[in-house]
């Protein structure tokens, strides 16, 4: 039997957005999802034989996917701290921030730094325990950021920092 690694510590912090959607997740999972597949069960169970009954299988099998789903993010919401008002110094990076960086190249990237359970690449929402974010916080305008990256080790200069949905 192999032991497997505990999962990484995430950080609990959160925007008000992204506590939002997994409440809202949370909600349609118990009040509409789960009710249909239970219901879907249900009339699959009357149809007799469950041992070849493929919708009673997969069926059961989606009501553990659910319930397993359930019960993270009823834990999870319970244990998050929402972040909605900006850090008294708002010309550091820090939980939130919308942070624009230039590469060595002349590259521009932004980025907005959130909670793990928010990341988003089309988004370019990034988790605060990223080695990019780990890098930026507490940096301000024009300092140089040093990141060990999967890719490899990569500078950038930071151009601007802001807070605030959007960018």
């Amino acid at each position: 039997m192999s032991m497997r690694e505990p999962p990484a510590k995430r950080s609990p912090y959160i925007t008000p957005e992204g506590q939002r959607k997994l409440s809202d997740e949370l909600s349609y999972l118990w009040k509409v999802k789960r009710p249909e597949v239970t219901r879907a069960v249900s009339e699959a169970a009357a149809m007799g034989d469950r041992s070849e009954n493929a919708e009673y299988i997969y069926g059961k099998k989606q009501l553990r996917q659910i319930d397993a789903r359930l019960r993270f993010l009823s834990k999870r919401l319970s244990e998050l701290v929402v972040v909605d008002r900006p850090p008294a110094d708002t010309s550091k990076i820090f939980f939130g921030a919308w942070v624009e960086v230039e590469d060595e190249g002349g590259d521009l990237f932004q980025y907005r730094i959130v909670g793990p359970d928010e990341t988003d690449a089309e988004r370019n929402f990034i988790s605060i325990d990223s080695p990019m974010a780990k890098a930026l916080l507490k940096k301000s305008e024009g300092d140089e950021v040093a990141v060990i990256r999967p890719n490899g080790a990569a500078v950038f200069v930071v151009i601007s920092i802001r807070y605030g949905v959007g960018m």
